[in-house]
C-alpha cells in the first residue's frame, strides 16, 4: 500500500548530485539466480482476487532450500479459511544466542491489475528501456525479491553473522479486511518473529524526475521511522422520512451534508514525533526559500509557540506536509436515501483517518464526533481497527549503518528519517514490541512509477544497486 512513499512532492525541489557508480562488481555472477527468483515473484499472481499468495510462498521456500535451508528453518502457513493468503518465515541461525535476531519483512500480495487495461501483461516482467514492468515490481515484489535472495546468499555462501536473521514473507498488506499474515504472526506466532528490529518497505528513494538510465539522478533517500494508523469510520444519521412532495428541512441528507462541511473546515493540531521533528529539520536545508525556513523553524519551535504557529501554516499549503503534521480525517464514500420520490431515511460516508502516532482509534472517534457537533449522528469505527501507531526511536544503531553505506553508494546524496502518512504491515510489528524501519536503497522517480496504477515500473539500475546495497546493509546489521 505505497502511501507510504511520502516525499514525493520534495524530488522536483530538491538540488540533484550525480549518481556515482555502484558499490557492486559490474560482474556479479550471482545476478541472474538473483533475476529468476524476481521474474518467478512478479510472474506469480498474488492478487486478492485470482492469485495466490501461498503458491508464491511455496516458490520461494522451493528456492531458500536449494540454497540449503533445512525443512525445519521454513515455516508455511496459512489461514484455513484464506488457503490461498499464506505466507512463510524463514531463519538463518547466527553464531551468538546473546545477540538478537532482525527480521526482514515483506509482502507478497499485489494490487489488482488487469490485461485490458494494461500496455503489457500485468504478470509477465518484461524488461524494456531500462525499466522492469510487471504488478508488483515495485510494491513490494522487490523487496520480496532481495530478501529471498539475500537470504539464500548466505546460506549457500556459507557466510558466518553473529545475529540470526528471519525472514517474513506475507499476504494482505494491499486489501483491507484480508488475512493478514503479518497481523496473524504478531498476534500468534511472536516467538517465531521475535527480533530486536525488523527491516520493512517505507523508505526508498528519488530521482530527479529521470530515471539514471534517461539521465536523471537521485536526489534523496529516505528511512522510514514509523507511520501513521489508517483507520475507517462510519458516519451516519437516521430519520423517519416521508414523501418528497411536501419536503422538510430536517433531512438526513443535509444534515449529513452539513456534518461533513465541517469535518472539511476543521483541521485536527498539529504536532510532531521524533522522526518529524527530525524529517523538518534536515530536509529543511535542502529546500529553498521560505519553505525551508518554515521547515527549520517547525524542527526548533516549541508547538503552539507563535514561531510553530506561523510555520505550520506556510507548510500546511503542501498537502504532504499538511499530512505529516497532524492526524487527517476525509471524507471518502456517500450513500444515502432508498427512492428518488420519498426524503431520505438514512445517509452515511465513510471517513477515512491517517492517525498520528500516539493516538488512539477511539480517541479520534471522540474527535470527530466533537467536529460533527450533531448527536443525531452516530460515529462508529469500522473493522478491522488498527493498533495505535507507535514511532520506533531513531536508533543509532539502525540509522548509522545506512549513512555509513549511503555515502559508499550513494555520495553526496542525504539520507532523510520520514514518517510515512499512508500504511504498512509495520504497524502490526510495532504494536508486539518489534521495531520496524522502512529501508532506503531502491529509488523510483516522484511519479511513483505506476504503483497501485496502471504499468507499475522499476528501474533496472535501481533494483540492481538497492540489492547490492541492502545485501551489505544486512550483514552490518548481523554481524
Amino acid at each position: 500500500m505505497m502511501g507510504k512513499w511520502v516525499w514525493a512532492g520534495a524530488a522536483a525541489i530538491l538540488a540533484g548530485t550525480a549518481l556515482a557508480g555502484s558499490a557492486m562488481a559490474a560482474s556479479d555472477p550471482t545476478e541472474p539466480a538473483f533475476r529468476a527468483t524476481y521474474k518467478e515473484l512478479i510472474e506469480t499472481n498474488t492478487s486478492i482476487s485470482a492469485g495466490s499468495c501461498t503458491l508464491a510462498a511455496e516458490r520461494m521456500a522451493g528456492r531458500l532450500k536449494a540454497a540449503g535451508f533445512a525443512d525445519d528453518q521454513i515455516t508455511l502457513f496459512a489461514s484455513a479459511e484464506h488457503p490461498k493468503e499464506g505466507g512463510l518465515v524463514a531463519v538463518l541461525p547466527g553464531t551468538s544466542k546473546a545477540a538478537k535476531p532482525i527480521l526482514l519483512l515483506a509482502h507478497l500480495d499485489v494490487v489488482e491489475a488487469h490485461r485490458e487495461d494494461w500496455t503489457r501483461d500485468p504478470f509477465t516482467l518484461i524488461e524494456e528501456g531500462g525499466y522492469f514492468y510487471g504488478r508488483g515490481t515495485l510494491d513490494d515484489k522487490a523487496m520480496a525479491a532481495v530478501w529471498v535472495d539475500t537470504m539464500a546468499r548466505l546460506k549457500a555462501g556459507n557466510v558466518k553473522l553473529r545475529r540470526t536473521l528471519k525472514l517474513a514473507l506475507t499476504c494482505g498488506e494491499e486489501t483491507t479486511g484480508a488475512f493478514n499474515g503479518a497481523e496473524w504472526l504478531a498476534a500468534n506466532k511472536r516467538d517465531l518473529i521475535d527480533a530486536e528490529f525488523a527491516l520493512n518497505e517505507g523508505g526508498g528513494g528519488r530521482t530527479n524526475g529521470k530515471g539514471v538510465s534517461e539521465g536523471g539522478h537521485v536526489v534523496a533517500l529516505s528511512v522510514q521511522v514509523g507511520e501513521k494508523a489508517a483507520q475507517d469510520y462510519r458516519v451516519e444519521t437516521r430519520n423517519p422520512g416521508g414523501h418528497s412532495s411536501i419536503p422538510v428541512k430536517d433531512n438526513a441528507i443535509y444534515e449529513l451534508s452539513d456534518a461533513l462541511i465541517r469535518l472539511r473546515d476543521q483541521d485536527f493540531p498539529a504536532e510532531l514525533s521524533d522522526t518529524t521533528r527530525a524529517f523538518f529539520g534536515k530536509a529543511g536545508l535542502i529546500y529553498p526559500g521560505a519553505i525551508g525556513q518554515a521547515m527549520q523553524a517547525v524542527a526548533k519551535a516549541a508547538p503552539g509557540s507563535e514561531d510553530f504557529t506561523k510555520a505550520v501554516a506556510l507548510l500546511d499549503n503542501d498537502r504532504t506536509f499538511h499530512s505529516m503534521l497532524r492526524t487527517t480525517c476525509v471524507a471518502t464514500r456517500l450513500d444515502g436515501g432508498h427512492a428518488n420520490n420519498a426524503l431520505p431515511q438514512r445517509a452515511g460516508a465513510i471517513v477515512n483517518c491517517r492517525i498520528f502516532p500516539g493516538h488512539s482509534t477511539e480517541e479520534v472517534r471522540l474527535d470527530l464526533a466533537r467536529i460533527f457537533a450533531d448527536p443525531k449522528l452516530t460515529v462508529t469505527a469500522v473493522p478491522p481497527i488498527r493498533p495505535i501507531a507507535k514511532a520506533p526511536p531513531l536508533d543509532p544503531k539502525v540509522i548509522a549503518p545506512i549513512d555509513t553505506l549511503a555515502a559508499r553508494y550513494f555520495p553526496g546524496v542525504p539520507v532523510v528519517p520520514t514518517m510515512s502518512t499512508g500504511a504498512t504491515d509495520g504497524i502490526f510489528l510495532e504494536a508486539v514490541g518489534i521495531p520496524t524501519y522502512g529501508m532506503p536503497g531502491i529509488w523510483a522517480n516522484p511519479d511513483l512509477n505506476g504503483i497501485h496504477g496502471l504499468n507499475e515500473r522499476l528501474e533496472v539500475a535501481s533494483l540492481m544497486k538497492g540489492r547490492a546495497f541492502l545485501y551489505d546493509l544486512v550483514q552490518a546489521y548481523a554481524r
